[in-house]
Order: structure tokens, then C-alpha cells, then sequence
């Protein structure tokens, strides 16, 4: 379980292939807080790590999850948004995020606003991946608040701190993101389907 606020980024300085999956090598400043087995998001993604080797990290991608994030598109050299798992008796400052990507999105328009950033995303539209107007969503593992909601497309307001500490500055037209949707927006149009 995870809250959506970024801990550190990230920069992949390996990936190997090995059948359908794929072993991410990361150079962190968290590396030497991390262990064996230990959960932490990548873009939003849950992984394990399953190897540590002086300040990088390694963790693999299944097919299953290549097929639903952005995870199969990074090169070497590109930065991810990491967060480790709450712990217990912690604030919760961002919202509930299982670190489970519902699909990928695109970024559509970049439009800086005076000091900050307005961008919007396009995903194909699903029965229980929903967005609505200041409702909780997690791009790239960061929660934010939706603006613009609309059937298939809305727009999230990105401060300074967010832009620069983030991968988000890294975002262009074309960009494609993970979307993790509100976990209880979801449960409660999964209910409305079954009863319908």
C-alpha cells in the first residue's frame, strides 16, 4: 500500500530481457535503506526488489505488467518516481494507491500557467476506470486531484515542488503514463455494474 507521494526519482542504468520479463537496474539514494523482497513503486508500479549491488537496485516486470503500464517503453538514462510502502501510524498525505496500474494514458496538451503546470491526459475509457471532478487519481505512482474530468480525459494542476521533484518535468505531448484509479471509485462502480 502506498500514498502517492514521491520519495525520490530514480535513473534506469539497466534493463535485460529474459523471456517475457524484464530486469530494471536503478541508481537511487534510497538503495541503502532498501532490502531483498522489499516493495517499492516505479512510476506507480509495485515491484520487488529482488537484488542490491552497492547504490542501484534491481527489479523485475512480469509480462502481465508490461502489458498494462509504461514500464516497457524505459531506456537507460530515464528518471521513475519511487516511494517505499507506508508504514502503519504514518500520515496519510496523498491518498489510498495499491501500486496496481489500471492502464496507461497519454499526455495531450503541456500548458504552464504562471508558476505552474496544467496537463492532460487521454486513456481508453473503461466501465470502472473513472475520473471525476477533484476525485483522487495516481499518475506515474504521484497522487493527485483531478480537474476537467470528462469521459476519457482530465487534467491535473502540478505545483512547482511536484514539477521539479517528480518525472513530470519530463513530460511531454505524446508521453505515455501509468493511471492507477481510485481504489473506492472503482468498488463502487464494479457494485453498480453487478446490480445492474
Amino acid at each position: 500500500m502506498f500514498t502517492g507521494i514521491i520519495e525520490s526519482l530514480g535513473t534506469i542504468t539497466k534493463i535485460f530481457k529474459d523471456q517475457g520479463n524484464i530486469h530494471i537496474t536503478v541508481k537511487s539514494s534510497l538503495t541503502k535503506e532498501l532490502k531483498i523482497d522489499q516493495s517499492l513503486a516505479h512510476d506507480g508500479v509495485c515491484l520487488t526488489v529482488v537484488e542490491i549491488e552497492n547504490d542501484t537496485y534491481t527489479v523485475t516486470a512480469i509480462k502481465e505488467t508490461l502489458e498494462k503500464s509504461s514500464l516497457g517503453h524505459l531506456k537507460v538514462g530515464d528518471e521513475v518516481n519511487l516511494e517505499r510502502a507506508m508504514q502503519l501510524g504514518e500520515r496519510l498525505d496523498g491518498h489510498i494507491v495499491q501500486g496496481h496500474v489500471d492502464q496507461t494514458a497519454v499526455c495531450t496538451n503541456v500548458e504552464e500557467q504562471e508558476g505552474s503546470w496544467m496537463f492532460s491526459f487521454e486513456y481508453d475509457k473503461g466501465p470502472e476506470n473513472i475520473t471525476i471532478e477533484k476525485g483522487s487519481i495516481t499518475i506515474n505512482g504521484v497522487s493527485l486531484t483531478v480537474v476537467g474530468s470528462k469521459i476519457n480525459t482530465f487534467k491535473v494542476a502540478i505545483i512547482p515542488y511536484t514539477y521539479d521533484n517528480t518525472n513530470f518535468h519530463n513530460y511531454k505531448i505524446g508521453s505515455i503514463v501509468n493511471l492507477e484509479f481510485d481504489v473506492i471509485g472503482k468498488y463502487v462502480a464494479r457494485l453498480l455494474e453487478i446490480r445492474s
